[in-house]
């Protein structure tokens, strides 16, 4: 354990799991690693806690989070499953897909979680440290990315401190995360339509649909998204983002991919060897190191529209939008 003001920092043992679940019973906050990235867990059930969650990340209240369950069953007991619902939760739970589906009359999140809409995002973690832990808690588990909103998502438990030290109660700490991007999201209200693109890739989904997803409209509400990172500036990094740069301008670190051009400033390479697998774990852990090296711009190489590549272009893109 680190001693950190407010903050306690413990190895994810069965120890460690047993006090994080009785934290979440007393209305604290806690964050714990998902094969995606690390997630910041309350109680889905408690509003006070859910606030608390809001008021630690700054995040915006009309922005849904996603309930963390241990099983289809649990999911089941929150949200209405049609058939494609069932086919993906077959296929793909636990693992990192999240569905956005009509809630129950009587489910227990709560309200304040749904940002007041009638549907729920959920889903069913692989990780056996987050696994261990919603069986533990026994209920299911709120958990956007453990981070101040808008920030670099967390991929291990020091990114959590840095962000979080003080606002909330203990971090789990299990290494790194596998994947290193969030949960593909897909709602299942109607026509099954790809939300955000994530660490599992959209051509997998549509092979088991069938069919081809749907994109979310254009004219979707901004300011009421159905799932988290809907936002247009979200994910963002400190320093201006450039995205597609051939080579990198005087005064920019660069942010590379592959065979990087030969430059005398900073630089991260996501892969050397072009592997987008590799790209995804790395891609908020290199835009954190690129912000504490104090760059105030980074250039971005291309990344390939393909698999995993589809979401790290969503998030660099994201991280490139204009500050508001």
């Amino acid at each position: 354990m680190t001693a950190e003001p407010g903050t306690r920092t413990l190895k994810a043992d069965s120890a460690a799991i047993s006090a994080a679940a009785a934290a979440l019973r007393q209305g604290g906050l806690v964050a714990f690693p998902t094969e995606t990235v690390y997630g910041l867990g309350a109680d889905a059930c408690d509003g006070p806690a859910i606030a608390r969650l809001y008021a630690a990340k700054g995040r915006p209240a009309f922005n849904p989070l996603i309930a963390h369950v241990v099983d289809a069953a649990a999911a089941a007991a929150a949200a209405v499953f049609g058939p494609d619902a069932e086919k993906l939760a077959a296929a793909f739970w636990p693992g990192p897909l999240t569905l956005v589906l009509p809630k129950r009359p009587d489910c227990p999140v709560a309200a304040l979680a749904l940002a007041g809409l009638d549907s729920i995002a959920i889903r069913v973690p692989s990780h056996p440290t987050a696994r261990a832990l919603l069986a533990a808690f026994g209920g299911p588990v709120v958990a956007p990315s453990a981070n101040r909103s808008g920030h670099v998502s967390p991929t291990d438990a020091a990114h959590v401190l840095t962000d979080l030290r003080g606002r909330i109660d203990l971090i789990l700490d299990d290494g790194p995360c596998d994947v290193g991007v969030e949960s593909t999201i897909v709602a299942l209200l109607g026509e099954p339509t790809l939300l955000r693109p994530g660490g599992l890739p959209r051509e997998e989904i549509e092979r088991v649909l069938g069919h081809a997803l749907a994109s979310p409209s254009a004219s979707h509400d901004e300011d009421a998204p159905l799932a988290p990172g809907m936002l247009a500036s979200h994910y963002a990094p400190k320093a201006k983002v450039r995205l597609d740069a051939a080579e990198p301008r005087a005064g920019e670190a660069l942010l590379a991919f592959g065979n990087a051009p030969a430059f005398d400033g900073t630089t991260l390479n996501l892969s050397p060897r072009g592997d987008l697998i590799e790209a995804a774990a790395n891609l908020f852990s290199h835009l954190r190191a690129l912000d504490a090296a104090g760059a105030t711009a980074i250039a971005v190489m291309p990344i390939p529209h393909e698999g995993l590549g589809d979401a790290i272009n969503d998030r660099l893109a994201r991280a490139a939008a204009p500050k508001p």
